[in-house]
């Protein structure tokens, strides 16, 4: 098939275990015209004679950056196809028609910035853990969460450039801002196909620098939107008393810290104290309540 040129890029940083799954996810894609571009770091693991051996088939530069937002701007600009996208060296494309069927969305939707697709969470040897939680694209909800599978979301270039690329200064979050930053003024288009794995494991950055997701995340939400909601709140002060990365080691409920989500939710929606106090009480029934104090040490000490 004929169409548009697809610029995809990796960025990389001693993920020599997991990268030659990304690329050649990428190279066996069955759409003709791609250009594709690992931009590392700066590796020390045996990544750089890896991307040798791929060298007639991909670009690939090697120097230091400020971090994977940094090295996908890079990427880029180094690029020119009219559609974007990038592929964590970690991840990979499910499907071997992912690429096709994503321009194939973007010629039947000509407004459509950004179309994507479902993915799966998998673990570190590529098994299955579940679905990603995509869902059909409301705007309004990327207020509460990021719903979209970052591998399985493609975008064309004008709307990449006119909203600044990446930001650079982000470390987690880049993702998440981008389509806060692109949904303000452009259309996306969901896909119901898998096509992209996003894998999960201890070294991956949403885990392995838990606190700092959240800090950037909460920081993001009160900078777009003014206003961080209780989920956010609540599974930071989880994170804060028991350390639980909340994927592989579930949140675990608990009074005391349903009691820190009120100040900490207070003080980080400052401009908003009574919407955050209203969504905070609305959460918790008085039984609820009750039961939960029953079960906390204060309840125990009270009788």
């Amino acid at each position: 098939m004929s169409g548009p040129a697809v610029s995809i890029v990796t960025p990389c940083l001693n993920m020599a275990g997991f990268l030659e799954q990304a690329i050649r996810s990428v190279l066996e894609q069955d759409y003709p015209a791609i250009d594709y571009i690992v931009v590392d770091g700066g590796s020390t693991d045996g990544t750089l004679e890896l991307l040798r051996r791929y060298g007639g088939r991909l670009r690939f530069v090697s120097e230091p950056d400020r971090g994977p937002a940094d090295a996908i701007n890079k990427g880029f600009r180094l690029t020119e196809g009219g559609i974007v996208a990038w592929l964590n060296a970690d991840d990979y494309y499910l499907s071997r028609s992912a690429v096709s069927e994503a321009v194939r969305a973007f010629t039947e939707h000509p407004e459509a910035a950004v179309v994507y697709g479902d993915g799966v969470w998998v673990d570190e040897a590529g098994g299955e853990i579940g679905p990603y939680p995509v869902a059909e694209f409301d705007p309004a909800r990327l207020a509460q969460e990021c719903f979209l599978c970052q591998p399985a979301a493609f975008i064309r270039r004008s709307a990449f450039e006119e909203a600044g690329g990446l930001d650079p200064d982000l470390k987690y979050a880049f993702d998440y801002d981008l389509w806060i930053r692109l949904a303000r003024r452009h259309r996306f288009v969901y896909v119901p196909r898998r096509w992209a794995a996003s894998r999960m494991h201890r070294a991956t950055i949403t885990l392995g620098a838990r606190g700092g997701v959240f800090r950037e995340v909460l920081a993001l939400l009160r900078r777009h939107y003014a206003y961080v909601p209780f989920r956010w709140v609540y599974s930071y002060c989880c994170f804060l008393i028991d350390r639980r990365d909340q994927f592989f080691e579930p949140l675990r409920p608990g009074f005391g810290k349903y009691l820190l989500s009120l100040p900490a939710g207070l003080w980080h929606n400052r401009r908003h104290p009574l919407r955050y106090w209203n969504e905070w009480r609305r959460v918790m029934t008085w039984a609820g309540f009750l039961r939960r104090l029953r079960g906390s040490p204060l309840g125990r000490l009270f009788g």
